[in-house]
């Protein structure tokens, strides 16, 4: 598998539903996992999940914003044709101004080399 290593001004953005279908992505989230944005929306989010990502990381993940917080980690993602790549991310919960629906937004940057190894340690403890 190909590793993409992030560039330092590649800011990856997209926003679910409550039941994490993707409603938007922008266009380093669609370039660097190697999709169209047709190809993303109305997807599951995890569309781009790799396997190599303890499903604990998501519980807690989805916990989390469940009750309104903010939630950060570091996640591996697939891209389209086999590869993968590593992003710091940010979930935000938030309401949609007009439906008054939950919305989260996650906002990705590149970590560093030592944050990644940092994750491939922890996420070795987890299910």
């Amino acid at each position: 598998m190909r590793e993409y290593i992030l560039k330092s001004d590649d800011f990856l953005v997209s926003q679910t539903d409550e039941k994490g279908k993707i409603l938007f992505a922008n266009d380093d989230f669609c370039k660097i996992a190697g999709y169209t944005i047709e190809e993303l929306v109305g997807k599951q989010h995890n569309i781009v999940r790799h396997p190599d990502m303890p499903k604990a990381a998501f519980k807690d993940l989805w916990s989390t914003v469940k009750q309104n917080k903010i939630w950060t980690g570091y996640v591996k993602n697939a891209t389209k044709d086999g590869g993968f790549y590593w992003v710091f991310a940010t979930v935000y919960p938030m309401k949609d101004p007009v439906t008054k629906e939950t919305r989260y937004l996650s906002c990705r940057r590149k970590p560093s080399k030592e944050e990644i190894l940092q994750a491939e340690e922890l996420y070795k403890t987890l299910q």
